[in-house]
């Protein structure tokens, strides 16, 4: 096996290669080379901002805090009545509007009332009967009584006649009955709303034959107003209500659609279920509502607010500054001198957006709202008058021209 050198050729062309790639290689190290401007903004975004981190604040406020417990509830009529008719017969008239309000005692529909008021005209003519037997019978029993006083006849017939005017007493007692069942039923021919509120469908048409022992009403009313809202709440939230109640307090109830952002109606806690289900929990609850505008509607889902307490001169915080971290939950208190220090804080109690604290902060205090992520205790803030900002955005978007200036400079 024999060794081979290398020509003079393939090495003056490995070099020429080798400088080559040298010289590509330095003017893209050239060409990428950060300038000082990026160099600096590199280091800021790898060892912190040096400038003053920008920042939207709100004052801690003190004032009243209600505390409230948030439930899904449903709304529930006091009173519903499937309105059916009461006798036999056709219905020939039909008084009412879908959907109509109406009065306890408003006339609805009527059932032909003529076989009814031959059946009366039949109750009385057998009253009158009867009547007249029982004066004839009574005029006789006085004659034989005038008669036995003088020994004419005999106390069998006295007795007779005695009987025979209470058989006709009797009579008479039945025939009245007759006559005010035949009023009754004429009476229920006139078919009568037996509570005030609102009418839902008609079922049966006119001309339709009715019977009292049909299954489908001819109309269904609901009492609207006032109405009932039906709600549960966890068993931890009981005492507090408990407590009110024992001591004598109207609880406020406010009702609000599913998307919390239309209050329907507002009324008061009107009692509790005797027991908790142990199923889920909780405990059933009733409001009453006046519902005066009818905004409640059965069976309608509603999300509830039951107000348990005010508390009065509370500190109150914007719950968008509450952050939360290992050590529980704190926020970003801006100084006089625009640094920020980091506040330890109790959320007593909080809704969508606001919360009441404890303690921490003082009214008065800002607090950072927006721009928390890149802050840390110490930080220097520059605070952003959210009005200002909003102005210059809607003046950039008329002048765009001018916009994308700025955003170049």
């Amino acid at each position: 096996m024999s060794n081979v050198s290398p020509s003079p050729s393939n090495t003056s062309r490995q070099w020429l290669i080798g400088l080559a790639l040298l010289a590509l290689s330095l003017v893209l190290l050239w060409w990428f080379w950060p300038s000082e401007p990026q160099k600096q903004q590199m280091g800021r975004g790898r060892f912190g901002d040096t400038g003053p981190v920008p920042v939207r604040v709100a004052p801690v406020v003190q004032g009243d805090f209600a505390i409230e417990l948030k439930a899904l509830g449903t709304v529930t009529s006091y009173n519903t009545v499937n309105v059916r008719s009461r006798v036999d017969g056709e219905l020939v008239k039909v008084l009412f509007e879908e959907g109509q309000q109406v009065k306890a005692g408003d006339l609805l529909a009527v059932i032909d009332p003529r076989p009814y008021q031959v059946a009366l005209q039949q109750a009385q003519g057998a009253l009158q009967e009867n009547q007249a037997q029982l004066k004839n019978a009574e005029l006789d029993l006085q004659r034989y009584k005038g008669l036995y006083a003088e020994d004419s006849i005999a106390k069998q017939t006295l007795d007779t006649q005695q009987a025979l005017v209470n058989q006709y007493r009797g009579s008479l007692q039945s025939n009245q009955a007759d006559v005010a069942t035949a009023k009754l039923n004429l009476d229920f021919t006139q078919i009568r709303a037996p509570i005030a509120g609102r009418l839902g469908l008609r079922q049966l048409d006119l001309g339709n034959l009715v019977s009292s022992g049909d299954t489908t009403p001819l109309v269904v009313i609901t009492q609207a107003d006032p109405i009932a809202v039906i709600f549960t709440i966890p068993e931890g939230d009981l005492p507090a209500v408990l407590k009110r109640r024992n001591e004598g307090a109207t609880l406020a109830v406010e009702a609000w659609d599913r998307g919390e952002r239309l209050r329907l109606a507002e009324g008061v806690l009107e009692s509790l279920d005797n027991q908790i289900d142990t199923a889920t929990g909780t405990v059933k609850l009733k409001a009453r509502f006046a519902n005066a505008e009818q905004m409640l509607f059965p069976n309608q889902f509603v999300n509830v607010r039951l107000r348990v307490e005010t508390r009065e001169a509370a500190t109150i915080i914007p719950s968008a500054a509450v952050q939360f971290g290992t050590q529980g939950t704190f926020v970003y208190v801006v100084d006089s001198d625009s640094k920020v220090s980091v506040r330890q804080v109790t959320i007593a109690a909080s809704d969508a957006e606001r919360s009441m604290v404890a303690g921490g902060v003082q009214p008065g205090e800002r607090l950072v709202l927006e721009g928390t992520d890149r802050l840390r205790d110490g930080s220097q803030v520059e605070v952003i008058d959210a009005s200002a900002t909003q102005a210059g955005d809607a003046a950039g978007k008329g002048k765009p021209g001018k916009a994308a200036a700025r955003n170049d400079a």
